[in-house]
């Protein structure tokens, strides 16, 4: 009985006004006209102080992960409404995993956001940031074929956690976010998943020429990063083992090209790489050295002329910077990221702080900028959880009262080394520090069973552990799922 009654009492009037009372007369069933403007407005004494957080990415899931929800009400404003295991997502392009195997909820890494009265998930984008008024302007997501109008809205913080990751870097070259995929989110898996068998589907029809034929069937990959290192090996596996399968008609045409400017896998040992490059031709990679110049709808062209058509093109040439952040009035770092102090704190202003790659230390600190890796961004995430947690134990949480609070020891970062897979049950695994540090690096099926193990136990949730375990087990007992849904 006592279960029921809590039941009743959490479903009650009275409090479903106290969890949607902070929301505007747009929720209103009253006849006056909406307000586009509203939002969560301060904090009030009887409530527990908010925490703002803006972003999904590694960051910010780590922080809202690692939050008490005893000690801060906690608000997260972002255009996706869960968090992507990016080292996992080359793998559910060609069907290895699926789609919702890389992705977990927001709700399950943190569920005060959805159980308690005076937290919350906004589908939205942050505009705007009001330093003075301890204000982020938001603007809700919007999609499919009719227009609608976004709703505006603003929300009052006491803490405010900047984690808006970064976007794909294109160095201004023309045509590239019109005909190039990225390889950052899971739709832009999906896409590549519909347009590879698109493609495939598509040669296989009587009348294409053969030169056509050829270019449907040319994946194009520009960036020797680890991402388009992981994704050339996995598709030229997919190709190895389920197209010349399945596709025997035009098994001999689909071919793999990987453009790199310098060398691939710059930050790897010098062996590894020689290793990789071995395994990546071995397995039916063509590596060519060049810069992109040009991109146009069914070819690129190289700074030396050469024309590479192409029948699906993606991009992976790393990140930078992405036009919210660039639009802040926040102080930066050297090459225009969120600067920061040794405690994450954005110096310039009172109660923000910026996690991930959209945040550097300036350079007073003395410090380099860290990598764009989701190792850092983790780290980062569980640091300032910790702290924010220690600053609202004593008292700070509020806005403008954690000026005297002791905030302890500065956020310190170490590398535990790097990991990629090269196709073919083959892997490479760093443990080097640095570049210049002596350490243990691998390579082989050992690096591969590695790679997997460490990879299953990050994956952020016991579900999804089960769902790659299952799918990995699947793919390798019947081969790859090749519907085009």
């Amino acid at each position: 009985m006592s279960y029921f009654r809590h039941l009743c009492s959490r479903f009650s009037p009275t409090n479903a006004r106290r969890r949607f009372g902070y929301l505007s007369s747009g929720f209103s069933t009253s006849s006056a006209p909406p307000d586009r403007y509203a939002g969560l407005g301060p904090t009030g004494a009887h409530q527990k102080p908010r925490v703002v957080v803006l972003g999904t990415g590694w960051a910010g899931c780590r922080l809202m992960k690692g939050l008490d929800p005893a000690i801060y009400d906690i608000v997260c404003v972002s255009p996706r409404n869960h968090m992507v295991f990016t080292p996992l997502l080359a793998s559910t392009c060609v069907g290895t995993l699926e789609f919702r195997s890389v992705a977990e909820p927001i709700a399950r890494i943190q569920p005060a956001i959805s159980r308690e009265p005076a937290s919350f998930f906004f589908l939205a984008n942050c505009t705007a940031i009001d330093a003075d008024n301890h204000q982020v302007k938001c603007e809700s997501v919007t999609e499919g074929t009719e227009k609608v109008d976004p709703w505006k809205f603003t929300i009052s913080y006491d803490k405010l956690v900047i984690a808006l990751g970064a976007q794909p870097t294109t160095f201004g070259i023309h045509g590239v976010y019109e005909h190039a995929i990225f390889l950052r989110e899971v739709y832009h898996a999906q896409e590549i998943r519909r347009k590879l068998l698109l493609n495939l589907m598509m040669s296989d029809v009587p009348g294409i020429t053969e030169e056509e034929k050829k270019r449907l069937l040319h994946c194009v990959v520009v960036g020797g990063g680890p991402t388009g290192v992981e994704f050339s090996g996995e598709l030229s596996d997919f190709i190895m083992r389920d197209v010349r399968q399945r596709y025997s008609h035009v098994k001999d045409y689909i071919h793999v090209t990987l453009i790199e400017a310098n060398e691939i896998l710059s930050s790897f040992d010098v062996r590894l790489r020689q290793y990789a490059t071995k395994q990546l031709t071995k397995s039916g990679v063509r590596l060519v050295r060049g810069i992109v110049k040009d991109v146009e709808e069914k070819r690129i062209i190289l700074n030396d002329g050469t024309e590479v058509p192409y029948g699906l093109l993606v991009w992976s040439t790393g990140v930078g910077p992405s036009s919210i952040v660039h639009s802040l009035d926040l102080p930066k770092s050297p090459g225009g990221r969120i600067g920061i102090d040794e405690w994450l704190r954005v110096p310039t202003v009172e109660d923000i702080f910026a996690i991930g790659d959209c945040s550097g230390f300036i350079e007073s600190t003395g410090k380099p900028v860290l990598p764009a890796l989701a190792q850092v961004a983790e780290r980062q995430g569980k640091y300032l959880a910790i702290l924010l947690n220690k600053i609202g134990k004593a008292n700070g949480g509020r806005a403008n009262t954690a000026k005297n609070v002791d905030f302890g020891e500065q956020f310190v970062y170490k590398h535990l080394g790097s990991m990629a897979t090269i196709g073919s049950y083959k892997a490479l695994v760093d443990l080097r520090q640095s570049k210049e540090a002596k350490g243990l690096s691998l390579a082989g099926f050992i690096s591969w069973f590695i790679w997997r193990s460490a990879y299953l136990t990050r994956v952020i949730s016991w579900r999804n552990r089960f769902y790659v375990a299952i799918n990995w087990a699947t793919t390798f007992v019947f081969g790859r799922d090749i519907s085009r849904i």
